[in-house]
């Protein structure tokens, strides 16, 4: 438990460990090159509130490139209103301060931020061609085409940056005509020209005539270098559509790569060639059309593979389950990436082959947050709770700061064990750790429904108003109906229909429950029918059989052979079994050999059917019925399991309890581990007179502090060393502190022990080590001897005040000045 402890808290030091604060020291002989260097660094880093730190710490050596730097760091971060006000502040602005803050305002889709970017443009003193692009781009960008264009005329000299801002801005609106015209009438084009303009026919769903305008101006464009880029655009755009025929036809009339010394060859007049963009385009497009086998020949003819070609038609493997071919591939590669391990990873656990999926992990070389997301999910997923959770707990002892998909996987897993306990833990943990959004509030409902909660689930689904989506709707719905409150799951399903959120399969599921529970045969029947015929929705074989055990609970077996008959699904176990139980609770022996014979077709090895129909021919004294059924079993060499002695049951139940209570203790100690890292930090941050405290070695739940001897106290001068020890469910419980230094003091003893209220009986969660530290402080100059730990002491304290305090101030010099 105590590697436990420390691997929790390890990680958590990992995900919160702050970020050393720049040490800024005294300047070189180049003040404002030197500054400008560090800062840029930081804002480039992202690091930009230590960016502004140091920006201020020099006031005296900034320059104006200075200013611009911080000024350019806050425009691209979107704080606008700082880098305003640092604009305001300059004693003096060159163009590229009037450009930043510019782009700031242009570059934004609210209208308002626009305006005062023309307010901007107009006041500036000496515009450069950046200035104007910039001004343009915004409004192009905002599909303020008359304001553009205006701008456009009036442009000195306009660049290929400005052409291709406006015949972006046409696109952007949908007037092609228009930007072909601007095409056609650009001084200078480049390869950004042409592939807007391609990529403007696409986003406007007008490929054909990108491809014939494309192919009719092929020598027009052929100087532009990156004609190949416009062609694999073009390609991407009908392979993303399902459109492999033209995608292939384009692909083919592109040439090979054929070399004749140095030289490409040409074709039609043209220099270029198929790279290694137009081959994955292809490919992309056969898996997308789910053709894995010319995707496959496509990927074997390629002259050269990237990561690109391998990733895709590995995924194409994983998305079709053929998880042996993708594995082959795999082993093919020289270097694997992070997103082809997460590919197998994903592949083997949404195949039900977890086993495989963690062979794959734990090769991995490096693991990413989507690495543990990805086999948490699996396990999950697959049922396999306490193993997610348990990976959890490594994911943390490995540094691994857990995200919101981590922690809604780690919430399914306490709904999946159905315990509350677990679950109000892990909620705690999100609260302390993420904003929750619609995902994790439906894991939030879905949890404590199972867990039988309703009233926590419908706090938080009422708290989700406006976004509560059908998953939402569908887990309180279910909770209501797994608890056999089916009115108000019949209400929320009318609710539901109110606000215009179409049901889904699962919807009815829980309805049909609901109905079930309750004995609303009618009902049921009803909601049956109206799935089908107001929603669209066909029953699937689970809908059958919650309608077949509705029916069947409560006597109506024939109706309920009857709806198994006009199934339009073939009947499974469940339906089969459904009407089993309902034979056995009615004592219809005739249905229930009908049921019991299914049963044996689709699962020839299960005992249970040939059990029930066995017990229900004994129970009526027809033996030699029942010894046929045994006869049967022999035949078909099927092995009655053995039942269960009351005794047996222990084990298991104890092996349960004990897995729940270590899954329990893992969120714990993730989170006392937040807790302590937090006042380490805030210890950092503000640390209490006269005392400092950090973690003894790797073991974040051990703590060593130093105290110095208060000045108005016999312990002045003195340096006492402190022991902490912080419980697996801190703050909860107090912490264990005592002195390894030697200390005359009525309160504590030989041993170190301290006397004091605040961690005994009056210590509260609210409190922390450094409220502690400061009591331990108060205490050595003021004991309490009314409440001591060494009486002997505490009496001396009372009647000789002289003689305790030269003992005190001995032992200090004698244990604590060594």
């Amino acid at each position: 438990m105590r590697r436990l402890a420390s691997s929790a808290a390890r990680s958590a030091g990992a995900c919160q460990a702050p970020r050393r604060p720049l040490c800024v020291v005294t300047p070189p002989l180049e003040p404002p090159r030197s500054l400008n260097k560090a800062l840029a660094h930081l804002i480039r880093s992202g690091r930009l509130c230590e960016a502004r730190r140091l920006f201020d710490s020099l006031p005296g050596h900034h320059n104006v490139v200075t200013w611009n730097s911080m000024i350019g760091g806050y425009v691209r971060h979107r704080e606008l209103s700082e880098a305003r006000r640092l604009f305001d502040e300059m004693p003096a602005r060159d163009v590229v301060s009037w450009n930043s803050i510019l782009a700031g305002y242009a570059l934004s889709s609210d209208l308002g931020e626009l305006e005062e970017a023309r307010r901007i443009f107009d006041r500036i003193p000496a515009r450069d061609i950046v200035s104007w692009n910039t001004m343009i781009t915004g409004y192009a960008r905002n599909g303020r085409m008359g304001e553009a264009m205006h701008l456009f005329g009036r442009m000195p000299d306009a660049n290929v940056v400005t052409w291709n801002s406006v015949i972006n801005g046409f696109l952007g609106v949908g007037d092609v005509k228009r930007a072909v015209e601007l095409f056609d009438r650009m001084p200078v084009r480049n390869s950004a020209s042409l592939n807007s303009l391609v990529s403007g026919f696409i986003r406007n769903n007008r490929l054909e005539e990108a491809e014939e305008w494309l192919l009719g101006n092929r020598r027009k464009v052929a100087e532009i270098d990156g004609l190949i880029d416009s062609y694999n655009t073009l390609i991407a755009g009908y392979a993303q559509r399902g459109r492999v025929n033209e995608a292939r036809r384009l692909f083919d009339s592109i040439p090979c790569s054929k070399v004749v010394g140095d030289t490409t060859m040409s074709h039609e007049g043209v220099r270029f060639e198929r790279n290694i963009v137009s081959w994955n385009s292809m490919i992309m497009g056969y898996a997308k059309t789910n053709d894995l086998p010319a995707a496959r020949i496509l990927f074997d003819e390629m002259p050269k593979r990237d990561l690109i070609s391998w990733n895709t038609m590995i995924a194409a493997y994983v998305r079709h389950s053929s998880m042996e071919k993708a594995k082959a591939l795999f082993e093919e590669m020289f270097n694997p990436d992070a997103w082809t391990w997460n590919s197998m990873i994903c592949g083997f656990t949404q195949t039900g082959q977890v086993d495989r999926a963690r062979e794959f992990f734990d090769r991995m070389p490096q693991k990413s947050i989507v690495s543990w997301n990805t086999m948490i999910a699996g396990y999950e997923q697959n049922g396999d709770y306490h193993a997610a959770f348990w990976l959890f707990a490594s994911m943390c002892a490995a540094g691994e700061r857990p995200d919101r998909h981590t922690l809604s996987s780690v919430l399914s897993a306490s709904a999946g064990l159905a315990m509350l306990l677990l679950g109000l833990q892990v909620h705690q943990l999100i609260t302390k750790t993420i904003r929750p959004d619609i995902p994790i509030n439906n894991a939030l409902v879905t949890m404590y429904s199972r867990c039988g909660n309703l009233m926590h689930a419908k706090t938080i689904f009422d708290g989700m108003g406006k976004e509560r989506d059908v998953i939402s709707w569908n887990a309180m719905i279910a909770g209501y109906a797994q608890h056999g409150q089916a009115r108000e799951a019949l209400e929320h399903f009318e609710r539901m229909k109110l606000m215009s959120i179409k049901p889904t399969h699962i919807t009815f599921i829980s309805v049909l429950n609901a109905c079930g529970h309750s004995g609303l045969v009618n009902e049921g029947r009803r909601q049956f029918d109206s799935m089908a015929r107001d929603f669209g929705i066909i029953p699937r074989v689970e809908h059958y059989a919650s309608l077949v055990d509705l029916i069947g609970r409560y006597g109506q077996l024939e109706d309920a052979m009857e709806v198994i008959h006009n199934m339009t699904v073939k009947p499974d176990k469940a339906v089969w079994g459904a009407l089993l139980g309902a034979c056995r609770v009615h004592n219809n022996v005739a249905l229930a050999r009908v049921a019991a014979e299914a049963l044996v077709e689709i699962e020839p090895e299960s005992s249970a059917p040939y059990v029930l129909l066995h017990n229900m021919h004994a129970d009526e004294g027809k033996w030699s019925n029942a010894t046929e059924i045994r006869k049967l079993m022999d035949k078909n060499m099927v092995v009655k399991q053995p039942g269960h002695l009351s005794g047996a049951l222990t084990v298991p139940n104890a092996e349960r309890h004990h897995d729940l209570e270590e899954t329990l203790n893992i969120v714990c100690l993730f989170m006392a581990s937040k807790r302590i890292l937090k006042e380490l930090k805030d210890l950092e941050k503000d640390p209490p007179v006269s005392c400092s405290a950090g973690p003894a070695g790797d073991d974040m739940f051990h703590w060593q502090a130093t105290i110095m001897g208060p000045v108005d106290s016999p312990f002045a001068g003195g340096v006492f060393l402190v022991n902490i020890h912080f419980p697996p469910d801190y703050p909860f419980k107090p912490p264990k502190v005592s002195f390894r230094t030697k200390v005359y003091h009525p309160n504590i003893n030989s041993n170190g022990s301290i006397c004091l209220d605040i961690l005994k009986d009056q210590w509260s969660p609210a409190l922390t080590l450094s409220k502690v530290l400061l009591s331990i402080c108060s205490l050595l100059t003021d004991p309490n001897p009314d409440d001591p730990l060494v009486p002997e002491i505490a009496h001396i304290y009372k009647t000789d005040r002289a003689k305790y305090e030269l003992t005190a101030r001995s032992w200090t010099q004698k244990y604590a000045m060594g």
